[in-house]
Formats: C-alpha cells, sequence, structure tokens
C-alpha cells in the first residue's frame, strides 16, 4: 500500500517525486525507453530556466547540444514573410535532460520503469493500478493517485473524460545534417495546421516538425516537408522519427487540477502554452506547489491545489488571448509588418 502514486515521470512527475516528503510512501511509475525521448525541440525556455534556478539546479554540460541559437526565424508562408526575432531558449538534448531529472529523485522513491499502467480503478477510498510488463501484470494499491502522464494521460481520461481538450499530434524527422547553416524557425501555414511547425539544429542533425489535428497528420507532416524542401532546406539521411499526442489548450476551461484524491499536474492539467506549446516551465511549478500542499498535509488538497495554481492559468489566459495574433493570418500579417522586436539581421561581407 502507497500513500501516492505518481503516474509518469517527465519533467512534472521526475520534480513532485523529488520535492515530496520522505514521510510519505511513494511509487513513480513511467515505463522509458532509454533511447528514445518525447517529440519535443528540446529547448529550455526562460520561464524553464527560471524555476531551474528557485530549484538551485545547473545543467551538466552533456544535457546542452550545439548550436546555441539567439533568434527564431518567424516563417509566415500565407503572407510570404519571414522576421527574426530575438529568444532566450536554451538548446538542449530532451531525453538527457528528463534523465537529469529522474537522476535527482531520492532514493527513498520506488521507481517502477519497466511497466505501463494500463488501468486505474477505485475501491472505497483505495486506487487500484494494473501495471503491465512484457510477461507479467499486476496491482499496486495507493491513497492518492498523482497524473503527470502528458497529453495521452490514463488518469485524466479516466477520472476527467468530461474535461475535454484540443488534443493534437506532433511529429517530427531528424535527419544527418553537414550543408544547413544552423537555425531555429516557426513556420506558419494554415494549409499545414492551425498550430505551428518548426525546424531546429541540434548538433548534428537538423530536425523538421509539427503539430497537427490528429484526423491527417501524415498527410499534413508530409505536406510541411515539401514546403521546406522548396525554400531551400536539403534533407539527407532520415536518422529517426518521432511522435506524440499534445494538449492544445484553446479555453481555460480544459484546465482541470482534480480532486478526491485524484490530481493533475503539468501537460496532463492542460497546464501547456497554446501559443508555444511550451510545457517544461508549467510542469515543474505545478509540481512545486502541489508537493508543497501535500508536504503540509493532505486535507483539502484540491481546493488548495486549485486555488494556489491561479497564477498559472492567468499566465495561459494570457496566452490564448495571444493565439489570434499568431494564428490569424490577417492579425500576424499586421504584427509582422509593424516590425515590432523585429531583429535587423546584417550582412558580414568580406571586401
Amino acid at each position: 500500500m502507497y500513500d501516492i502514486a505518481i503516474i509518469g515521470l517527465g519533467p512534472a512527475g521526475s520534480t513532485l517525486a523529488r520535492l515530496l516528503d520522505k514521510k510519505y510512501k511513494v511509487i513513480a511509475i513511467d515505463k522509458k525507453n532509454p533511447e528514445i525521448s518525447k517529440c519535443c525541440g528540446g529547448l529550455l525556455s526562460p520561464d524553464a530556466q527560471k524555476i531551474l534556478a528557485q530549484f538551485d539546479i545547473c545543467l551538466p554540460k552533456d544535457v546542452l547540444v550545439d548550436p546555441q541559437i539567439f533568434s527564431v526565424k518567424t516563417i509566415d508562408i500565407n503572407n510570404n514573410i519571414e522576421n527574426f526575432y530575438q529568444r532566450f531558449y536554451i538548446n538542449m538534448n530532451r531525453l538527457k535532460f528528463d534523465n537529469f531529472l529522474i537522476s535527482l529523485i531520492p532514493n527513498n522513491i520506488e521507481i517502477c520503469d519497466d511497466s505501463i499502467c494500463k488501468k486505474i480503478e477505485q475501491e472505497d477510498n483505495i486506487f487500484c493500478i494494473t501495471l503491465k510488463t512484457k510477461k507479467t501484470e499486476r496491482t499496486e494499491k495507493a491513497k492518492i493517485i498523482i497524473g503527470a502522464d502528458g497529453a495521452n494521460s490514463i488518469v485524466r481520461n479516466t477520472f476527467y473524460k468530461k474535461n475535454k481538450i484540443h488534443k493534437y499530434v506532433a511529429i517530427q524527422e531528424w535527419y544527418e545534417n553537414s550543408v544547413n547553416s544552423p537555425f531555429y524557425s516557426c513556420i506558419f501555414d494554415k494549409e499545414i495546421t492551425d498550430s505551428y511547425s518548426w525546424t531546429i539544429s541540434k548538433d548534428d542533425y537538423f530536425i523538421v516538425g509539427g503539430a497537427f489535428p490528429p484526423n491527417d497528420s501524415n498527410m499534413r507532416f508530409e505536406m510541411l516537408k515539401e514546403k521546406v524542401k522548396n525554400s531551400g532546406i536539403f534533407f539527407e539521411k532520415l536518422v529517426k522519427r518521432e511522435g506524440c499526442f499534445v494538449y492544445l489548450n484553446k479555453s481555460i476551461m480544459s484546465t482541470c487540477t482534480g480532486k478526491n484524491r485524484v490530481y493533475l499536474i503539468g501537460e496532463a492539467a492542460g497546464m501547456i502554452s497554446p501559443s508555444s506549446l511550451e510545457g517544461i516551465s508549467y510542469a515543474m511549478e505545478s509540481a512545486k506547489i502541489l508537493a508543497e500542499i501535500i508536504n503540509k498535509d493532505c486535507e483539502n488538497i484540491g481546493y488548495r491545489y486549485f486555488m494556489k495554481t491561479l497564477k498559472i492559468r492567468i499566465r495561459l489566459i494570457f496566452k490564448i488571448l495571444k493565439i489570434p495574433f499568431m494564428y490569424n493570418k490577417f492579425l500576424r500579417k499586421l504584427i509582422m509588418k509593424s516590425g515590432i522586436k523585429v531583429i535587423r539581421k546584417h550582412s558580414t561581407k568580406n571586401t
């Protein structure tokens, strides 16, 4: 019998596991492939950097990758506009970042990384968790369930189906790169997706990806690649392809923190930026808030967690209000044509 079961060990789950008081008996469940990372651009935002600084966590150098890029090339295909804007992201290896956060979890937390959570059922005041490995199935029991399992959250799907949220499919491919100059781009094209697409350089690789409506995501991804090729980018040898579900939070009502001893943190709670799809900062912040509440006592957790995450939901409201200026063709054109915060590139020609 565990006091707390954490489902998912991304930035949200690993942060919560690290911060929970040792008085609790905790199991953290997440079957991870040590060679497969989440489909993610692997850029650490300033907000996520701030959270790490608050924790006094420094990243080891093997988490970082080359190059460190100081601007984003914003490509508006519909309006035929390209602008550069300054950005303060850290370029990193997402798999190594996740594994680094897991390595910080204290030894008193039981980590179950060989099983998939197949089902969660409630029996009176106890939750029965069915775990499946390649060969066996077993059941663990816990008094509190924490869903930190992202956009395909079994916890959210089991207990909060009515709190609907838009689910998209993120797809990206890695290619060997010896000819393309390093850059990071953000691509807008209504024909491809009503979200956005990206390209990014990472060590000796070139990555192209995007977030697409689930019905025809593969067709849209192939369309994206063709348009990127037509812009003069060379695709060399394909190294790997990644995909995952991602939430596109278009309404603050889609955010769900949980109640009755079933709580959600990070992307599982809908705490992900609808404008940039950045979720690491929200994952670690919501985990920190929930850990502080649980460590104090286990009374009225749901209400206190809901109130303490108000500041996160307010920030998400501003992100939602930003959506029309990013995804509406006419409004985006006005913003990009205005030249606000645009970086003017200087040519460097030898004379």
